[in-house]
């Protein structure tokens, strides 16, 4: 028996494998596994070429064996074994890679199933393990040879008889403590979850003997244990199937096994894209928005596999916060892994993946729009309010990806319409897109405000979530339409003659309405008349860019800082009760149906009244 050190620089960097690249412990089972797959892809990658190999496809495997006696963990595979060169070489020197070397050595390119390039995932057998052995024979050799160590003292290496080729490798794992739980891993139920997790599309089966618990024949509450060798691992990943073998059931029951939902998706899509980089790719629109997605909590992000071995749960760079709602997973050969493979070394290939993954998404979308309107406005009531938010953030950068796929009740019915149904729809003469915020629909068309727009025929977009206004402030224009506040003071809508004859009553009545703007004492910028009301007497209007609707909005938010919009008392001038004003000569009375008018325009807004009880006391004294 050999005894002899590593051969790195220092103990340090072994100790730094170890203990720093991998950030979670669990990672050790899915890279011995697929080392494990390498060894077995070598010697079925030969056996193309070589008839002395003797086996076909089939007959590989990778086992797994959990002793909770003994404490060891021991993965053993059939593939193409190491000689006492090859276990000094790929074990004894840190980072040597025996996968990359032979990549090289038969010039395989990166379609080539060899998933390990760097030789450390070894190493993070010793996370767990106080001792690991390694007993390996390579194919066509007579001797086996067995190599041990306990980490960074060094390791020994010995001859040791072996049956038939391959490699295992036996973990002895650390006593637990009051920090880590080491026995955990000798569980049959996680070694199953971490294989099913990391390791379900290794090509080769991963068999382990697993207990089941029946019911026994003829009885009711009796039962038997049954011990099986089952696989453990699916194998042949369903996004690398053809999409002809594939029904809308299987693409179903995957989604709803893997992602944990109980309603099958909404729509998915089963993407293979060969270019700039390549990459397979299975996207899902869930049915219904999660509890928690419109919460900080909610982790946005598609699983990352490279070669079918899971590299992220949930990789968030995939994904445009405004597509967050999209789930699903990503595998490509072409990412570049940093030596844990936990995590990506740089973003360029992540990059044209994600802008690749949004095209399809956003073309998905369209096409649902447009073939299944009623299935789009489903998705749109469960995640829309987020693609508003997308045209909102980041200062409307993304406002030209997503415009087209808004939707929003209207004046015209029930059914909402996108900006171009709006747009194709409008009069010749109608300069301005119209719209108007509100709680809901109806309270919108109950608005005073809308009256003039209603009246000329003229379609108003009802907004009623409170992001609706601020995306239509970034969007600004749509088709070179410009969107336009109701409610706004400068609503324009008027014709000359009418114009003419508001200036007069303006000017006849001035002493009036500085009298009731005086009463108002700075609530409102000024009081005028208005062409824009028919049935009401009054409203408030804003000038300016902030309305009244994202005042609300923006002062219901957890903040100390309160904002003001600036508003302007408007006055119908043909209602009665602008008649009986007119008549009025006692300023005090006059400043009393200001402030009435002033409270009752609030109220009509969904605005809170400053002095309910002066209200009241105000309509009991004028009545």
């Amino acid at each position: 028996m050999e005894t002899k050190a590593f051969q790195a620089e220092s103990k340090k960097l072994l100790d730094m494998m170890i203990h720093s690249i991998y950030t979670h412990k669990e990672i050790f089972l899915r890279e011995l596994i697929s080392n494990a797959s390498d060894a077995i892809d070598k010697l079925y990658f030969r056996s193309l070429t070589d008839d002395s190999v003797g086996m076909n496809k089939d007959d590989f495997s990778i086992r797994i064996d959990a002793d909770k006696d003994a404490r060891t963990i021991t993965i053993t595979d059939n593939g193409i074994g190491m000689t006492k060169e090859e276990l000094e070489h790929n074990l004894g020197t840190i980072a040597a890679s025996g996968s990359l070397g032979f990549k090289k050595e038969n010039e395989l390119g990166d379609d080539s199933q060899i998933i390990g390039q760097f030789g450390v995932g070894f190493y993070s057998a010793f996370m767990v393990a106080k001792r690991v052995t390694v007993y390996s024979k390579a194919f066509g050799a007579e001797q086996g040879y067995k190599w041990q160590s306990e980490g960074v003292e060094g390791y020994t290496i010995e001859e040791t008889e072996m049956d038939s080729h391959g490699t295992k490798i036996v973990l002895e794992l650390m006593d637990d403590s009051d920090e880590e739980g080491y026995s955990e891993f000798l569980e049959q139920y996680r070694i199953q979850g971490l294989v099913k997790r990391y390791s379900d599309y290794i090509r080769f089966p991963i068999q382990m003997e697993v207990t089941h618990r029946k019911l026994k024949d003829g009885t009711e509450n009796e039962y038997e244990e049954e011990v099986t060798l089952d696989t453990l691992n699916s194998m042949v990943p369903l996004w690398r199937k053809n999409k002809t073998e594939l029904t809308e059931d299987d693409y179903n029951n995957f989604y709803q096994e893997k992602f944990v939902d109980y309603m099958p998706p909404m729509a998915y899509k089963h993407v293979h894209n060969e270019g700039a980089v390549t990459y397979d790719a299975l996207l899902y629109i869930p049915s219904k928005a999660p509890y928690d997605y419109y919460t900080r909590e909610y982790e946005k992000g598609l699983q990352l596999y490279s070669n079918g071995v899971m590299i992220m749960e949930k990789c968030g760079d995939l994904l445009p916060d405004y597509y967050s709602f999209v789930r699903g997973l990503v595998d490509s050969e072409d990412l570049s892994l940093n030596i844990s493979r936990e995590m990506l070394q740089h973003d360029r290939q992540l990059k044209l993946i994600a802008k690749s993954i949004e095209k399809t998404v956003k073309s998905e979308l369209a096409r649902m729009m447009k073939s299944d309107r009623d299935k789009y406005e489903k998705f749109f009531d469960a995640f829309g309010t987020q693609l508003k938010y997308g045209v909102y953030s980041d200062y409307g950068m993304h406002k030209e990806e997503l415009q087209d796929l808004l939707l929003f009740k209207s004046s015209r019915g029930d059914k909402p319409v996108t900006l171009q149904e709006y747009v194709d729809a409008m009069p010749e003469e109608q300069k301005e897109i119209y719209y108007a915020s509100g709680q809901s629909p109806e309270a919108i068309a109950a608005l005073p405000q809308a009256e003039a727009v209603l009246a000329k025929g003229y379609e108003i977009l009802y907004f009623t979530a409170p992001v609706d206004e601020f995306a239509a402030k970034q969007m600004i224009s749509y088709k070179e339409k410009v969107f336009k506040s109701v409610t706004e003071n400068d609503l324009d809508l008027s014709t000359e003659e009418e114009k003419k004859a508001l200036e007069e009553k303006q000017e006849t009545n001035k002493s009036l309405l500085e009298d009731m703007q005086k009463a108002l004492d700075g609530k409102v910028e000024k009081v005028m008349l208005s062409n824009r009301l028919k049935k009401h007497p009054a409203c408030l209007t804003s000038q300016g860019d902030l309305t009244l609707e994202m005042e609300k909005v923006l002062n219901a938010m957890p903040t100390d800082k309160k904002v003001q919009a600036k508003l302007v008392l408007e006055i119908n001038p043909e209602h009665p009760v602008f008649t009986r004003l007119s008549e009025m000569t006692d300023t005090e009375r006059i400043g009393k149906y200001a402030k009435l008018l002033y409270n009752q325009a609030l109220l009509l807004e969904g605005m809170p009244i400053e002095n309910p009880a002066e209200f009241s006391e105000l309509i009991c004294e004028l009545m």
